[in-house]
């Protein structure tokens, strides 16, 4: 077995669903600290990746290592230390709708740590600030907008001090200002040394938080490179993609 390239790497992912083929070999890697963007049409199995990370898939075939650990063949309580490492921010914040801001942001605590509970209240108190919701520990999801249950979500996914951070379309149905404000919060992430993946059709976004980019077609990474090397080009695949003339 070779030695993995980065904080994570795909190795020969394959997966069906039924008789559809969804990814017939996916290779990629994300050295530590980096952030890749994932990209493709819709369909095209990109959250399926993100989920697999987690555990929350298990490929048909081939390896996923996260920090040189290959995960596939794990169990749930194994699965569970790895998700300690490695947070996962869903589309719409998958925040529980009958806990309050604080008690969302208290579960991944209370499940994983032995905290105290004025342990627990400090390390809220100070992510919610981190993240410009100070305040808001007594609300309810309802009560929030959908750009302050973005960031609530982004936080509940900190409160581990996780490594990793995989990202599912952070921005989605966000204005021009919560859009930047997410985008700031990932690039604070970045500078603290968080590896991180981003799945999303915010272009404007992926090249201000990314350093790379993976282009998912056909069941293979049909494209990757630097954000840099991306700007210089003109008529590569990716290129194509963004500009609507290929899917």
């Amino acid at each position: 077995m070779s030695t993995p390239m980065g904080m994570i790497e795909v190795k020969n992912f394959k997966k069906s669903f039924g008789s559809r083929l969804v990814h017939k070999d996916v290779n990629f890697y994300v050295r530590k600290g980096e952030c890749l963007c994932l990209i493709g049409g819709s369909g095209v199995g990109k959250s399926v990746i993100l989920r697999s990370l987690i555990g929350l898939e298990k490929p048909d075939s081939g390896e996923i290592f996260i920090d040189g650990v290959e995960i596939t063949e794990m169990h749930e309580r194994q699965l569970n230390e790895i998700r300690k490492k490695v947070a996962y921010v869903f589309q719409g914040g998958a925040l529980f709708d009958s806990m309050t801001v604080y008690e969302n942001l208290a579960y991944p605590l209370r499940e994983h740590f032995n905290f105290s509970e004025s342990e627990v209240k400090d390390r809220i108190l100070t992510q919610l600030n981190e993240f410009g919701l100070p305040g808001s520990e007594h609300l309810y999801p309802s009560n929030l907008s959908g750009g302050m249950q973005k960031r609530v979500g982004l936080a509940r996914a900190m409160m581990m001090s996780p490594d990793v951070v995989l990202y599912d379309e952070p921005t989605a149905g966000l204005d021009p200002y919560n859009t930047i404000k997410i985008q700031e919060h990932i690039l604070r992430l970045k500078k603290q040394g968080k590896t991180s993946i981003l799945v999303t059709h915010d272009m404007p976004t992926a090249f201000a938080v990314c350093d790379k980019m993976a282009f998912l077609l056909d069941g293979r990474i049909a494209a990757h490179g630097t954000i840099k090397d991306l700007e210089k080009e003109q008529h590569g695949i990716i290129q194509k993609f963004i500009a609507g003339e290929a899917s």
